[in-house]
C-alpha cells in the first residue's frame, strides 16, 4: 500500500512548498521512496485525486473543539462544517475575523480551546492564528479534503481506497527524543544543536525506538535530517503515523469503533490512549 505523509502549509510556494513523503507499506515495514513538493494549493487538491489504494497523514487539524463549535453555533458534523467553511463569502478573512472576535470576548484561559485528546501532547489549539497558524491550515485543507471525496475514519465516509488521517509529527517527536527542538525556518536560528536533534530523531525513528513506538520498521535515508526547516523529517513522521493508522484500521478496527471520534483524532499510539469512549460527552461539559 502507498503511504503519504504531508507536511502542510496554508500558503505553499516554491520557497516553502507542501512536502510529501512518498512511502510504501510492506507488512510491518515502511519504506521511504521519495520526497514530493507541491508549490500551490491547486497542486495539493489535484494530488488528492490520485487513485488509491493509499492512506495519507495530513499535518493540520481536521476539526475544531466541540466547545468552540457549540459556543459559536457552528456545525459539529464534519461534512456540514466543511460546507460551512466553503460557504463563507468573506473567505479566509471572515474566518480569521470570527476567531479573533471570539477570542476578544472571552476571559483569560477560555479564549482558545483544545480538543479532548490534545492537552499535554504539545499541540496548538485548532483556533490558533499566530506562530503556527493551524486554524488557517484547517481553513485551507478541510474544504479540499471534502471536495476530493476522501474517506476520513470517524468523521466522514468517502472513497475507501483514499483514506485521510490527521497527523501531528510533534507528538511522535516528543515520544522519540523528548522535548528537544529540532527545526527552525529562520536561517539565523538553524543551529548545530537542532541539526544533531534531527539526526537523533531520524535515528530513533528508524531504530529500536521507532519499532517499539509504532510497531513498524522504518527505512529512510539519513539525508532527510539535513533539511534545517525540519519539513522533510516532519513529512516522514506524518507518513509513519499514517502507516500505523493503516495497520490499526486493518487489524483492529474495533479499537476505533469503540471511541468517540467526532472531535477528530490524531493518528498516533499515544493519542489513541487519550481518545474518549463513545457517549463520554455531555452538554454540561461545554463552557
Amino acid at each position: 500500500m502507498r503511504i503519504y505523509g504531508i507536511d502542510f502549509t496554508s500558503a505553499p510556494s516554491r520557497r516553502k512548498p507542501i512536502c510529501v513523503a512518498v512511502c510504501r507499506l510492506d507488512g510491518d515495514r515502511l519504506i521511504f521512496e521519495r520526497m514530493g513538493r507541491l508549490a500551490s494549493l491547486d497542486a495539493f487538491e489535484a494530488a488528492l485525486q490520485e487513485p488509491g489504494p493509499w492512506v495519507a497523514g495530513f499535518d493540520f487539524p481536521f476539526t475544531q473543539s466541540r466547545t468552540f463549535l457549540r459556543n459559536m453555533n457552528w456545525p459539529e458534523d464534519w461534512l456540514a462544517y466543511a460546507d460551512f467553511l466553503i460557504g463563507m463569502d468573506g473567505g479566509k478573512a471572515q474566518f480569521r475575523a470570527a476567531l479573533e472576535d471570539y477570542k476578544a470576548r472571552r476571559e483569560k484561559g477560555q479564549k482558545e480551546h483544545f480538543r479532548s485528546f490534545e492537552a499535554g501532547i504539545g499541540a496548538a489549539s485548532p483556533q490558533k492564528l499566530d506562530y503556527v497558524p493551524v486554524a488557517l491550515m484547517q481553513f485551507a485543507g478541510v474544504p479540499r479534503l471534502k471536495r476530493a471525496g476522501v474517506h476520513l475514519p470517524g468523521l466522514c465516509d468517502g472513497d475507501p481506497s483514499r483514506v485521510a488521517v490527521e497527523a501531528y509529527p510533534g507528538v511522535a517527536a516528543r515520544g522519540l527524543i523528548g522535548k528537544r527542538p529540532y527545526k527552525n525556518d529562520a536561517k539565523t536560528k538553524q543551529t548545530l544543536a537542532l541539526a544533531e536533534a534531527r539526526k537523533d530523531l531520524l535515528g530513533a525513528l528508524t531504530g529500536d525506538e521507532g519499532r517499539t513506538y509504532f510497531d513498524l520498521t522504518v527505512q529512510a535515508p539519513a539525508r532527510l535530517a539535513e533539511d534545517p526547516t525540519g519539513d522533510a523529517v516532519d513529512a516522514l513522521l506524518c507518513a509513519v503515523q499514517a502507516a500505523w493508522a493503516a495497520r490499526l484500521m486493518r487489524d483492529a478496527p474495533e479499537r476505533l469503533d469503540a471511541l468517540d471520534l467526532s472531535e477528530g483524532w490524531i493518528a498516533d499510539p499515544e493519542v489513541l490512549k487519550r481518545l474518549p469512549r463513545r457517549g463520554a460527552y455531555s452538554a454540561a461539559s461545554i463552557r
